[in-house]
């Protein structure tokens, strides 16, 4: 083991010494290993009651752990290559093998989660259900168990790789692949079922992909500190800059959590899940104050080279941090408080009680908040106003139709995602399609006339260290990436706009999506991906692997544009209900038949193709027409060049000419002159 890794597991094993008494507290009190067990049901044994925990927080620890580790070793230390291209430095190699150390222990300790999970759901002790069959059996049919299996493919796969990754690029997948094993886990335990669990969903999305660069970066820059290796000012810098945004989403996205599973606030103190939630929030508070002693005590320390105070200051952090993770688990095996009124079955899939009978104005003002959508917004939003806020700072101008564009994209999404076409959306069909239409087909328009890559590339500023990539350098790879090239060329781009559509609709994709909140997301997620990706490469105002011409980009649209109206043909005639299942559970007493709205959200999807057209036609239009006096104005000034330099060329050449009479005669007078000396007189 590389002295990196040892640094690595020192932090950690302190780390998992606060984590574990915070978890033995914290069950404790919460009643989880200390429920009474009911004659003539299975009981687990008290194997299961303590292990289920201590495994599950050995998984959070190691995967945050994992995390960062290869978030140092693609984002806090910088890279190296001069004029070359980037490259992990020593260092940065030292962390990749920590995390494959790391990303094994993850996919064991979820392997042993799994076999406490399926003996505690089947009221057996480990042994048995080791010995007998009903393991394999549960996997596939326990959500748990579903999400636990993948969670241990992946970390597999992350610690194979991790041992043999060398390129930045390739890192930064195996981050982004550790991200996504983080999500299945918690998505499965009490956000899935709280009463508004569309918002808990998010919630606890968003605070686990948030807690865990947080958490893990922080354990790592400790370990950096002890092992007093270089270059730990620029790491401390990044992961303080990082750790202000980490700590703000996971106070908002807890808050969130929350309000969602304690709707009365004297359940904070009058039950154990909200007392457990509020030592939570006291946890948080004591980061806080940690967080601000670093930003305006320990790093101007670090300036003046003391890594000592700052490795004992982060280490005595990073137990908070794991003290804090283990109430989390606590929190996660005391059941929250029952709703105080029967929950009805439209309520448990939806979230929110059948609205009355759809109308226009409803429509408009029946209000459904969603978390995802309305963070994406703010932040698109944000980002875009502090990219244009920095142009006009350094003197620079970007256009007002562009920002416009831009913010009418994200009010389309706030309009479908927000309001009461929303909350319509998972009962009827034909709603759902208007929504569809408006994400996939008009959303992107103008989105993409924004020109938000264009911005960043003006906005952001070159990384500080020669060879090292920021953000920037980041986004100039993607772009000349090969993957981008096959993604953004014309033909790929309109595949995946034209037979996604087809795909997930006549499948049982569609139904599956429709059943589960974050699939629900993942679909519209995908609407608004291949529609951006298609009127890119139509429209075109952002650098792109390929420009096409404005006569091969009419030919693309006119030929793209009626495969919806096929797709809209093709439900209108259909004889059979996509999505039955979902669209019997939650059909609504004062709607119409499933397949008779199903024929209207086709008549949607055929007569709305109309409307992206047209305004892609002006767009494009206007565009040929700039196009063509900017290639007028170029022609124009290349021809004043070449009229310009063929005038002094003329003239060098006549100039030249006279000197070399001038220097002829001045020879032939010389000439004269020395012969009349030599004339007798």
């Amino acid at each position: 083991m590389s002295k990196g890794s040892l640094g690595v597991w020192r932090a950690g094993a302190a780390a998992a010494a606060a984590a574990g008494a915070a978890l033995v507290a914290g069950l404790v009190l919460g009643g989880s290993v200390t429920e009474e067990v009911i004659p003539g049901l299975g009981d687990a044994g008290a194997l299961t009651r303590w292990g289920l925990p201590v495994s599950r927080a050995a998984m959070d620890l190691l995967s945050v752990l994992t995390i960062g580790a290869l978030l140092a070793a693609t984002a806090l230390l910088p890279f190296e290559g001069g004029r070359g291209a980037a490259r992990l430095s020593r260092d940065a190699i030292g962390y990749l093998n920590a995390a494959s150390w790391l990303a094994a222990g993850w996919a064991a300790a979820a392997a042993a989660t799994l076999v406490f999970t399926v003996a505690d759901v089947l009221g057996q002790p480990v042994g048995e259900v080791l010995t007998g069959s009903e393991l394999s059996s549960y996997v596939g049919s326990l959500p748990q168990g579903t999400a636990l299996m993948i969670v241990v493919l992946l970390a597999v796969v992350v610690a194979l790789l991790a041992r043999t990754t060398t390129t930045p690029a390739a890192a930064f997948g195996l981050l982004a692949m550790a991200g996504i094993a983080l999500l299945p886990a918690p998505l499965t335990g009490h956000s899935a079922s709280a009463a508004n669990h569309s918002t808990a969903v998010t919630g606890v999305a968003l605070h686990v992909a948030a807690v865990a660069p947080w958490v893990g970066g922080l354990a790592i820059v400790a370990a950096h500190a002890l092992l007093r290796r270089d270059r730990l000012p620029v790491m401390a810098e990044r992961f303080s800059r990082m750790a202000l945004w980490c700590y703000i989403t996971v106070g908002a996205s807890g808050l969130v959590n929350v309000i969602a599973r304690l709707p009365d606030p004297s359940e904070l103190v009058t039950t154990d899940y909200g007392r457990l939630a509020l030592g939570k929030i006291v946890a948080f508070g004591v980061l806080g104050w940690f967080g601000w002693w670093h930003r305006t005590r320990t790093l101007p320390a670090l300036a003046g080279r003391g890594p000592g105070a700052f490795a004992r200051f982060a280490s005595v952090e990073a137990a908070v941090m794991a003290a804090t993770m283990g109430l989390a688990v606590a929190l996660a095996r005391t059941a929250p408080p029952p709703p105080a009124a029967p929950e009805s079955a439209v309520r448990s899939l939806l979230g929110y009680d059948m609205p009355p009978e759809v109308t226009p104005l409803r429509l408009l003002t029946l209000w459904q908040f969603d978390l995802f959508f309305a963070t994406l917004s703010a932040v698109l939003g944000g980002l875009y106003l502090a990219g244009v806020a920095r142009l006009r700072r350094r003197g620079d101008s970007w256009p007002m139709g562009r920002t416009a564009a831009w913010f009418i994209g994200l009010v389309t999404i706030l309009a479908v995602t927000q309001t009461g076409v929303a909350k319509y959306a998972p009962i009827l069909f034909s709603v759902h399609m208007a929504q569809h239409m408006v994400l996939n087909m008009l959303t992107p328009i103008f989105l993409v006339l924004g020109a938000p890559v264009t911005l960043a590339l003006r906005a952001l500023k070159p990384a500080r260290v020669r060879g090292d990539r920021g953000p920037r350098e980041w986004l100039t790879a993607f772009l000349h990436s090969r993957y981008l090239s096959v993604v953004a060329h014309p033909a790929v781009a309109t595949i995946i706009f034209v037979v996604s559509t087809f795909a997930l609709y006549f499948t049982p994709l569609f139904g599956a999506a429709m059943r589960n909140h974050l699939g629900h997301i993942a679909m519209m997620v995908h609407f608004l991906a291949a529609g951006s990706l298609f009127f890119w490469v139509l429209l075109g105002v952002d650098p792109a692997p390929k420009k096409l011409p404005y006569p091969a980009r009419l030919i693309l649209l006119f030929v793209t544009m009626p495969f919806h109206a096929f797709f809209g043909i093709a439900l209108m005639s259909m004889s059979q209900a996509l999505a039955r299942g979902w669209y019997g559970a939650v059909d609504p007493p004062w709607g119409t038949t499933t397949l008779h709205d199903q024929h209207t959200g086709g008549a949607i999807a055929w007569a709305f193709g109309e409307v992206p057209t047209f305004v892609v036609l002006i767009v494009m239009a206007f565009q040929w027409y700039l196009d063509d006096q900017r290639q007028a104005r170029r022609m124009d000034r290349k021809a004043d060049r070449a009229a310009k330099g063929g005038g002094r060329g003329e003239e060098d050449e006549l100039a030249a000419y006279n000197a070399r009479l001038a220097k002829l005669a001045e020879r032939d007078r010389a000439v004269a002159e020395q012969q009349g000396k030599r004339t007798p007189s």
